[in-house]
């Protein structure tokens, strides 16, 4: 990211798909977006058609023109490979190329997305058209980046996927016995005694076994990522300077995204926030903080966003006047070195026609276009922010194949959700102004002073291990329900539970109870909360019940526990608490940790959190807010110096620096 970063300041841009408009236009466009600071757009995403007419054709001069044209404007290119949609042509001629869904049903052109990731046809012609991409542009002087095909999530259900899918379990379990072993087909009579019995999940009379489908998510995964890294070496073999991205979608369940973006130059991620979330700013914050979190701590780039109102919603609320910047400049205090939107202009035609734009339909004379303009300008103030770290002493575990196993069906409740337990706990760390490192289960957990496991249904031996180290060795870990309960093949792991974590945590537990409704509860020696949906019948064995539930089968049983273990401490809950009593346990959790927030005493609705030396300062909320701050300091965005308080502003931002 430095690379793109040097000599540019702050990346500020968006999607631009000159292919839409007469080329009159696009002159216009050069200047417009000089006139509002744009030094980055993502070109050919969806140009696979127009490039190659017919099959072999290429037509590159009207690409040609628009490179020539952003280096004449002093704009970089991430140039993007085509291939995230297919022309109508490839499914005509190869209709073997189009994905199949689980019943059988052959999914057709007229949209996007409609290739099988394993068809070796798709590959061909894939690879033939990044080829000359690649060969044509390498040298070019607009070239910054390369963007590889478009929020990758395909899967297909073929034979030719069938045939992949048992390739890829052979890598995995080697022979026909593990397989067996491992996918429990004792159970229901599954055993399979030819390779080519095995399939992909296709529709079927009942639940699909657990474990086929958990190495099936795996797979398709991993596919896409193949032909990812066929695209990116076929890029780097031409350009090896230039850095190589995709673009993630948050917490997005078909990829995994821990193993994709190791074999990335940098970070991209598009992220719509939902105008009508309540939760939408702790929500973004935390696929902000995931993002930094995938990148290893370095900066990263915000491929994607809006300007007001998506078109994809059932009802699509716009943003308010000062939504686009408070939203953007929130990327950028959690680790983005660029702010870059969906798209430039916005469509006449197409499926994305009412979707916002940084140049609305009526044209570069709106309040929309105004702001955008506004917000690049000002983004040159925070050019000494970019490449800064984000410090924290607080890691969330998460993980997608624990994710995945989780959500199978057959579970004891579908209300206990691995994306929904990692908001619920990151809350009141946003909350409290607490900045936060989303970790994979096997990172290395010896820089921080709170680990927080809010759900990690599937473990290894080796995780379960090193989360008891690290509590044995002086940390602070706090897990939540429904944790350590199968091993990587999905097996449940006999016993009292969390049977890998049992020592850590200095209790067990006999029987998972999903819960109708709430739950009455107190803490020791102190008030009542409610939790929900979930309990479990636990037993204290050298832990202190802090908080147990008041009614029912479980009245006088421990809710929530706390161990001390060798020179740490472990939590355990053993439900669902009500926010407030998740924010009392969240405080607790960072005193003995010794963790403090950026600010203390934060109001409702303001988000702080330290970049370098910078200080954000965001308020989400619906009134102007005082917030205490330790001075003297200076806005970046202003240029004010300010000495206490800070008065902000619904949708007001802002960036101290001490002086």
């Amino acid at each position: 990211m430095r690379r793109l970063t040097e000599g540019r300041g702050l990346l500020f841009g968006g999607d631009y798909n000159p292919e839409q408009w007469p080329e009159e236009v696009w002159a216009e466009d050069a200047e417009l977006m000089k006139a509002a600071g744009v030094n980055l757009v993502t070109v050919g995403v969806f140009s696979w058609a127009r490039l190659e007419p017919e099959p072999g054709a290429r037509d590159f001069g009207w690409l040609d023109r628009v490179m020539d044209l952003m280096a004449g404007a002093g704009i970089a290119v991430d140039l993007a490979t085509p291939t995230a949609s297919p022309p109508p042509w490839l499914g005509h001629r190869w209709p073997e190329t189009l994905p199949v869904d689980e019943s059988g049903h052959r999914l057709w052109w007229g949209s996007r997305n409609q290739f099988c990731p394993s068809s070796p046809v798709y590959r061909e012609r894939a690879l033939s058209i990044v080829t000359d991409l690649a060969a044509r542009y390498a040298g070019h002087p607009a070239l910054a980046l390369w963007h590889v095909g478009n929020e990758y999530g395909q899967i297909c259900h073929c034979d030719a996927s069938a045939e992949a899918f048992r390739a890829w379990l052979r890598r995995r379990h080697g022979g026909l016995d593990a397989l067996n072993e491992a996918w429990g087909t004792t159970f229901w009579s599954q055993r399979y005694a030819r390779w080519e019995e095995v399939l992909p999940p296709r529709r079927a009379p009942y639940m699909i076994n657990p474990t086929q489908s958990l190495d099936w998510r795996r797979f398709c995964s991993d596919a896409l990522l193949e032909h990812f890294r066929a695209e990116r070496d076929v890029l780097r073999e031409h350009a090896p300077d230039v850095p190589v991205t995709t673009n993630f979608m948050g917490l997005f369940r078909p990829v995994d995204a821990w193993k994709w973006a190791a074999e990335e130059d940098l970070v991209a991620n598009d992220w719509y926030p939902d105008p009508g979330d309540p939760l939408s700013p702790a929500r973004t914050a935390l696929v902000h903080d995931l993002m930094r979190g995938l990148g290893r701590g370095r900066p990263w780039l915000l491929m994607e966003q809006a300007t007001s109102g998506v078109n994809w919603r059932p009802h699509n609320l716009p943003k308010p006047a000062g939504q686009l910047r408070l939203e953007s400049l929130q990327a950028l205090a959690r680790g983005a070195d660029g702010l870059c939107y969906f798209q430039w202009r916005a469509s006449r035609f197409g499926a994305e026609r009412f979707h916002a734009a940084m140049v609305p339909h009526a044209g570069p004379d709106t309040r929309l276009h105004r702001e955008v303009r506004a917000h690049g300008r000002e983004l040159r103030r925070l050019a000494a922010v970019a490449g800064q770290p984000v410090p924290a002493r607080v890691a969330l575990v998460f993980g997608w194949e624990s994710w995945w196993a989780l959500e199978e069906r057959g579970r004891p409740s579908d209300r206990l959700n691995a994306d929904e337990q990692l908001l619920a706990y990151y809350v009141p760390l946003w909350e409290r102004g607490v900045s936060v490192d989303v970790v994979p289960p096997d990172a290395d957990l010896g820089g921080y002073a709170l680990v927080v496991v809010p759900n990690l249904f599937l473990v290894s031996d080796r995780q379960a291990a090193a989360l008891t180290a690290y509590a044995r060795g002086g940390g602070v870990l706090v897990v939540g329900p429904f944790s350590g309960v199968v091993d990587p093949d999905g097996h449940v792991r006999t016993g009292r539970f969390p049977v890998p974590l049992r020592e850590a945590l200095g209790a067990s537990g006999e029987e998972w109870l999903p819960a109708e409704g709430e739950v009455g509860c107190r803490w020791s020696g102190g008030p009542g909360f409610t939790a929900h949906a979930w309990t479990e019948l636990m037993a204290a064995e050298g832990a202190e019940a802090v908080a147990e539930f008041t009614e029912g089968e479980l009245a006088g049983r421990p809710a929530i526990l706390r161990h001390r273990v060798g020179d740490g401490v472990a939590w355990y809950v053993a439900t669902m608490p009500e926010p407030a009593a998740l924010a009392g346990l969240t405080a607790r959790a960072l005193a003995d940790a010794g963790v403090r927030g950026a600010v203390a005493d934060l109001p409702p609705g303001v988000e702080a959190v330290r970049r370098g030396e910078v200080l954000f300062l965001l308020n989400h909320g619906s009134a102007t807010a005082e917030v205490p701050v330790a001075g003297p300091a200076e806005d970046l965005l202003t240029g004010a110096v300010t000495d206490g308080p800070v008065t902000l502003a619904p949708r007001a931002v802002a960036a101290l620096r001490s002086t």
